[in-house]
């Protein structure tokens, strides 16, 4: 489609309606992985994703070239996307820029977040202790990353979220693992100290508490893959 100008020229544009298709899908399914709805060693066809959300496979063709492109995703067979394996060496990358990159969201966090916000963190809260005293699991990586996110978001950084984000696409299908251990009671110990520290202005303590948080997770995980 060509748009006039003032001047010379005009502006040539994609028509909106299929980029925002492919957008959508893309973000569907960035929340299925990231809320453990595609396990690891669990295969998902492009026509099966294509039904489920109702689409022709185009879009969902295009949404895992980017997921794959990010590692997000892998091509088992032609027509067939799964999770990446996750070796020692990719845990333990991983882990390097985790641990530098989301302390460094929640430092930021707490010098902007306001009431409104922290009343949300604490509805959360309760949410992850009720999932982690009933055992569900679904529930509780659906409650965790929301937790986190809305500290993340609260940073007001448009360059740092997305990059958290990529990093949780990569390794938060691992997250299950990480409940027989007993790992969800002490996360959400960590998870109460992220909302003390929002809650007195005090980034160290944020910090401190997140690196916490991804350091118990990754001890588990080691123990796993190591």
């Amino acid at each position: 489609m060509t748009i006039a100008t003032e001047g010379k020229g005009a502006l040539q544009v994609a028509p909106l309606a299929r980029k925002t298709l492919q957008d959508e899908v893309y973000r569907e399914i960035c929340e299925l992985i990231l809320d453990g709805g595609i396990a690891p060693g669990q295969q998902v066809t492009i026509q099966s994703l294509a039904d489920a959300f109702g689409v022709s496979a185009m879009p969902v063709r295009e949404a895992l070239k980017r997921l794959t492109a990010a590692e997000a995703l892998t091509v088992v067979s032609g027509r067939t996307i799964g999770i990446p394996k996750l070796s020692a060496e990719r845990l333990d990358d991983l882990y390097r820029v985790r641990i530098e990159i989301e302390p460094l969201a929640g430092r930021w966090a707490a010098g902007r977040i306001d009431a409104a916000t922290l009343a949300e963190l604490r509805a959360q809260l309760a949410a992850l202790e009720q999932a982690n005293r009933t055992g569900d699991v679904k529930a509780y990586l659906r409650a965790n990353r929301a937790y986190h996110f809305t500290i993340y978001r609260s940073a007001g950084s448009t360059v740092l979220l997305p990059i958290i984000e990529s990093l949780w696409l990569q390794i938060s299908p691992y997250f299950h693992l990480l409940q027989e251990s007993g790992n969800y009671r002490t996360a959400n110990q960590h998870h109460a100290a992220m909302l003390a520290g929002l809650e007195a202005g005090d980034g160290p303590a944020v910090e401190a508490a997140i690196r916490g948080d991804i350091a118990d997770a990754y001890r588990v995980l080691a123990g796993l893959f190591g």
